[in-house]
């Protein structure tokens, strides 16, 4: 037992010294020969032959099932980049868990519940950051940081191609360890970056797995997800739950950057974050662009330049000097389609398009335009504003929380069902059953594809803005009041007069004694009878 656990010991330290790839996996998968088995079926517990918790029902080893539909004319390639019908290049077996459990290995659970049998719903609700406490908003800014320092538990990052990842000698592995925070960021540089496609050639950059389709909605929700499941694991919270920002506010001032929040502008320097700010510390990873694209190498996680950030600052494009503003908003949930051919950023009258920010509010498509979700990028006129980078400011993380709250409102309103998410011909990595890229355990964009609360163990607290009424709607509308008002002064005038005959004909019987009153009342009760009848 103890040299079991010993050797157990020397073999995650191995693991752990392993340099990386180019996607990221278990740590406990990325052995020369986890690698050349294609299987990654670790056990929760360790036990050997417990492959994904199939001793105790939590799971079973499975055949990874990989898209293989028809993507649209974007990307021309095939068998040129390692992302292609993601992740068989890698793996080709993977857990697939039952019931509430999930995890790579089975052995945690579905998001929004916990406990031994991960039966036990939890609340997750996001909420506006403006709204928070002082001491929420700290505890936050707090939990962001030490998510930027503390190296994944599970998961490494791959640092070159497949063709390359058995290093020089054949038998090291090239991956690296890598942060929580820095592997959120590295993420999302890896399914945007350019398909390498040898030494003199220069890479090809029409392929975006992340964006400009139908899976910028579902990828950015899954990515935020994990984000939001490894900072709950770091604090050992359950409960904790990203907030987000309304960018949809108008105007050209940045409410959220505050030092008490995501940093104020430096007093030095128009593009920097306030000494003040602990965001001024961090550094961003994954900005070696031209070398990956003349060299074939892939960002291995190291930190180099500050944060840069000029909010409403690039006086060149006056369009983006400003936010959305909340009838942008409106704008877009009114939309019936969720995507439209060619499931591109040209698509027209589009949810998807719209709040990707490429469409007008409206739907209609311009390729001068940004809005929403893009306008809100570019606004923040630095490391944010560039695909590639934009993570590494953790406005990031606030912006896309309120483009998903966005999203749910839209599925809620709306009740689409997976059918109107395109089944294929979508850019490459956005088919309805595409499996992500680079998220592992493999999801599919359609599993992202439903209501929050329901599904996913999430939910929003949103005060939507109210349409204004037009022109001619307040005009109907005060038509109609008149008239009901009318109505109600001549009921009343009505009334009144006939309330004052009554009193004028009991006036003339004032000697009469109660028998006859009663009488009286009962002959007009049948005069009333009679002229009814």
């Amino acid at each position: 037992m103890h040299s079991q656990s010993m050797w157990r010991a020397v073999l995650l330290l191995a693991t752990l010294c392993i340099t990386l790839t180019l996607a990221q996996f278990p740590r406990e998968c990325v052995t020369p020969t986890g690698l050349q088995s294609g299987q990654c079926c670790p056990s929760p517990s360790g036990v050997a032959g417990d492959e994904c918790g199939s001793s105790t029902g939590r799971g079973q080893c499975v055949a990874i099932a990989a898209d293989n539909r028809r993507h649209g004319p974007q990307y021309p390639y095939a068998g040129r980049d390692d992302r292609e019908r993601w992740p068989l290049r890698f793996f080709n077996r993977t857990c697939q868990c039952n019931g509430n459990f999930s995890g790579y290995n089975c052995g945690q659970c579905r998001h929004g519940l916990t406990g031994p049998n991960c039966d036990q719903r939890i609340s997750v609700v996001r909420r506006n950051i403006m709204q928070m406490s002082t001491a929420e908003k700290q505890a936050f800014v707090n939990a962001l940081d030490r998510a930027k320092r503390t190296v994944h538990p599970d998961l490494v990052i791959c640092t070159r191609r497949y063709q390359e990842v058995f290093g020089p000698d054949g038998n090291t592995p090239q991956f690296e360890n890598i942060t929580i925070y820095n592997y959120f960021v590295w993420s999302h540089y890896y399914s945007v970056s350019k398909t390498y496609l040898g030494p003199g050639q220069s890479s090809f950059g029409g392929v975006d797995f992340s964006h400009e389709g139908p899976g910028f909605v579902t990828w950015h929700r899954f990515h935020l997800m994990q984000l939001e499941r490894d900072m709950q694991d770091m604090l050992g919270d359950p409960t904790f739950a990203l907030p987000y920002w309304n960018f949809a506010i108008g105007g050209s001032e940045c409410d959220i950057c505050t030092d008490e929040l995501l940093g104020a502008r430096s007093s030095f320097d128009m593009s920097s974050i306030s000494s003040n700010s602990v965001f001024s510390q961090w550094r961003v990873i994954c900005e070696s662009v031209e070398d990956y694209d003349s060299l074939g190498t892939v960002c291995n996680g190291t930190e180099t330049s500050p944060i840069r950030r000029n909010p409403a600052g690039n006086v060149a494009r006056p369009m983006v000097q400003r936010l959305p503003e909340p009838q942008d908003v409106l704008d877009c949930l009114e939309l019936n389609a969720f995507d439209t051919p060619p499931y591109y950023s040209t698509s027209s009258e589009s949810f998807r398009n719209t709040i990707e920010g490429y469409s007008a509010p409206q739907g209609t498509y311009d390729p001068v335009i940004r809005s929403l979700h893009n306008l809100a990028h570019l606004f923040l006129n630095g490391t944010g504003g560039q695909t590639h980078l934009s993570p590494n400011d953790p406005i990031f993380v606030l912006l896309h929380t309120f483009t998903d709250a966005i999203f749910d409102e839209w599925l809620g309103r709306h009740q689409p069902g997976e059918v109107v998410y395109p089944e294929e011909n979508a850019p490459i990595g956005h088919n309805r059953r595409f499996n992500m890229v680079p998220f592992w355990p493999p999801v599919t964009n359609t599993e992202m594809f439903v209501s929050a609360p329901q599904n996913l163990g999430y939910s929003y607290e949103v005060q939507w803005p109210v349409r204004a009424y037009t022109l001619s709607e307040i005009i109907t509308i005060a038509i109609v009041a008149a008239v009901l008002v009318v109505a109600l002064v001549g009921g009343v005038i009505a009334c009144a007069v006939r309330a004052r005959s009554y009193r004028s004909a009991e006036a003339l019987e004032p000697l009469l004694g109660e028998t006859f009153r009663r009488y009286s009342e009962d002959d007009r009760r049948l005069d009333k009878s009679q002229s009814v009848v």
